[in-house]
């Protein structure tokens, strides 16, 4: 039986506190706030625009992308989902998805480095590379195993999730995680010789920190409330992020993304990409890689509605004029 609660609306009431599993840490309220969010913020309709096709293509980091969208690092497939499926299947059927709809996926990472690291790794190797690694904010010796492996793979670009830190069950580990600050980035960047994605970045310090490494992208996320109770919603703080550093390094956002209106939100706010994770996860235990193409899809022609009822041919189009925060 799944652990997912499958609520018609992933919101993260239901399944609170619920590590393992898919829930946020605690009360939860970092999980919801994500999603509340994302509802404070309304779309401006105007269709008093030129008639045209609309396009949702773009690139990202090098990379050619039928949309702004990734799917977000997930491991511990059995533990967080209750579904008895490899990890090495599970990012296979994940990548599978991403390549049929013209994006990127990113694979997990975890304590046991041969099942939830190196092959989900080998996956991406196994899909010419299209795809980008994750690695935990290990200790310098548990970042150095992982590299090694990596040196003899194929692989798009690599991220860190380095909220990651706050997991208590990794703090606890033989080779622990810990916080990194600008040198031990700018280290891993050298090290991994590949677009290199922060992920983990909450506030201006933060982000300003990750471009002082010299790392490609930043990701605005709270590790989807599982790390800390308590903190803003990334959609609270994603505006700020973008004034200071915007032009300076790509910027993703990920939390509460549930349709493609959502992620026209987050690009008129600052964002360049989106990474979904929850929603994602659940269409492909559920469905393969088909269930989660078909999930994919739905994200692309929702943004393709939003943009035609806001007069946007292009995701350039998409500006801060077009939404307004309530309250």
């Amino acid at each position: 039986m799944l652990k997912c609660k499958e609520c018609k609306y992933c919101n993260g009431i239901a399944c609170r506190g619920e590590i393992p599993g898919v829930g946020g840490k605690d009360t939860g309220e970092s999980f919801v706030r994500n999603v509340e969010a994302m509802k404070r913020v309304r779309i401006n309709m105007d269709v008093q625009a030129d008639p045209g096709e609309i396009s949702t293509a773009c690139t990202i980091l090098g990379v050619p992308m039928s949309m702004p969208v990734f799917s977000a690092p997930v491991a511990g497939i059995k533990n967080n989902y209750g579904f008895d499926i490899s990890e090495y299947d599970y990012s296979c059927q994940v990548l599978d998805a991403c390549e049929k709809t013209g994006i990127r996926g990113f694979t997990g990472d975890g304590i046991d480095i041969e099942n939830l690291f190196a092959k989900p790794a080998q996956a991406v190797n196994d899909h010419n590379g299209h795809g980008i690694v994750t690695i935990k904010p290990w200790v310098k010796e548990g970042v150095d195993a992982r590299i090694e492996i990596l040196s003899h793979l194929k692989f798009d670009m690599a991220a860190m999730d380095v909220d990651a830190a706050g997991l208590p069950l990794l703090r606890a580990g033989k080779t622990p995680v810990e916080t990194k600050n600008t040198e031990a980035l700018r280290y891993i960047k050298q090290k991994l010789g590949k677009p290199f994605i922060v992920k983990g970045i909450m506030t201006v310090h933060a982000a300003q920190a990750a471009v002082d490494a010299g790392v490609d992208a930043i990701v605005v996320s709270n590790h989807g409330g599982r790390v800390m109770d308590d903190t803003p919603g990334t959609l609270e703080v994603l505006p700020e992020i973008a004034a200071a550093v915007k032009g300076k390094v790509t910027i993703l956002i990920d939390g509460g993304i549930r349709s493609g209106n959502d992620v026209f939100k987050c690009l008129a706010l600052g964002a360049d990409g989106v990474l979904i994770g929850r929603p994602f996860a659940l269409a492909c235990v559920k469905g393969g890689s088909e269930g989660l193409a078909a999930a994919i899809q739905k994200i692309q022609d929702q943004l393709k509605q939003a943009m035609l009822m806001t007069g946007c041919h292009t995701l350039a189009d998409i500006t801060r004029d077009k939404v307004r925060i309530a309250g």
